[in-house]
């Protein structure tokens, strides 16, 4: 099978995997209270994501190894056009027509990236100055991104895609490195390179699972918007990738990447609030379970509806 193939086959497969993880992240982020690092580690369903993004991280690594990092990081943008229909699925309602226009749209705008960007399996690798450089710059923006302030859910979302984005490219190197001989296995370069990728990995998958609190779709649509930019520009300024087809294939790759982009928005527009529907439904469907959730603030400011404590024998207790 050709590399450049067998990379995508293999990024299908990690998008599913990381489209499942983000789902049931959500599914957790909606229902739960707590915010803590303890409450999330004594959690079941939150290891459950967690393998699955091992999972997909995993094919991911894998598919580097044959394809292109410009080819390998916009097959991440299925990530998004999977988790719709499991989430909908999930929440038991069906995938609404702008959502499938989003996904046409999404699965275009790849096409048409993946034309250009197509090349040879990578044979170059970052440096271990510019491993550094690349983490420090990195660090820094996601702590800019992470501080608080309006619409966090957002800012998370893309400080969890920079931060993915990155740990591939850092990947990358640590895989390439280490199978064509150029650096020992157990060299220094090798194992800093490593624990930067699982620093900046595990920090995305945090940052995601705070990003999810506010829903699935704009977050996720975020973080596989940022995943590949951050991707793009290391390989195309430090790996000495380049889109084929010369002036064409650059205007065919911008427009592609709009196309995408229109979809993305389209996707995370048009999907529900997670818990929504479940909300409107529970209070249609059992009126009671309203009165009896009334706050003792609203109780109080009907009197009669309050038990009357006794003031002696025979006294009856004025309203």
């Amino acid at each position: 099978m050709n590399a450049t193939l067998l990379a995508v086959v293999l990024s299908l497969f990690s998008a599913v995997a990381y489209a499942s993880a983000a789902v049931a992240q959500e599914r957790l982020a909606s229902r739960s209270t707590g915010t803590g690092l303890p409450r999330l580690l004594g959690s079941g369903a939150w290891w459950c994501s967690v393998g699955l993004n091992a999972a997909g991280a995993l094919l991911h690594v894998v598919a580097l190894r044959y394809g292109a990092l410009t080819v390998v990081q916009p097959l991440g943008a299925l990530t998004l056009v999977a988790a719709v229909p499991m989430g909908a699925r999930i929440a038991g309602r069906r995938v609404t027509a702008p959502e499938w226009r989003g996904t046409a749209y999404t699965l275009a705008g790849l096409a048409a990236v993946l034309v250009t960007a197509s090349g040879p399996a990578p044979d170059d690798v970052l440096s271990g100055p510019e491993a550094v450089a690349v983490a420090g710059a990195t660090a820094v923006l996601i702590g800019l991104l992470a501080r608080r302030g309006t619409r966090p859910g957002l800012r998370h979302a893309t400080a969890s895609g920079f931060a993915s984005g990155v740990a591939s490219a850092l990947t990358q190197t640590v895989t390439v490195a280490a199978t064509d001989g150029s650096a020992p296995v157990l060299s220094v370069r090798v194992i800093g390179v490593a624990l930067l990728v699982a620093a900046f990995a595990a920090g995305g998958l945090l940052l995601a699972q705070t990003a999810y609190r506010g829903g699935l779709g704009a977050p996720l649509a975020m973080v596989t918007l940022a995943n590949p930019v951050a991707a793009a520009v290391i390989g195309l300024a430090l790996l000495g990738e380049r889109l084929q087809g010369g002036p064409t294939g650059v205007l065919l790759a911008l427009a592609g990447a709009g196309l995408a982009g229109r979809g993305v928005v389209l996707l995370s527009r048009a999907a529900p609030e997670p818990g929504a529907d479940d909300k409107d439904d529970s209070d249609d469907a059992h009126p009671v379970a309203v009165v009896l959730a009334l706050k003792p603030e609203t109780a109080s400011a009907e009197p009669a509806l309050l038990p009357r404590p006794a003031t002696g024998p025979g006294h009856l207790t004025p309203l």
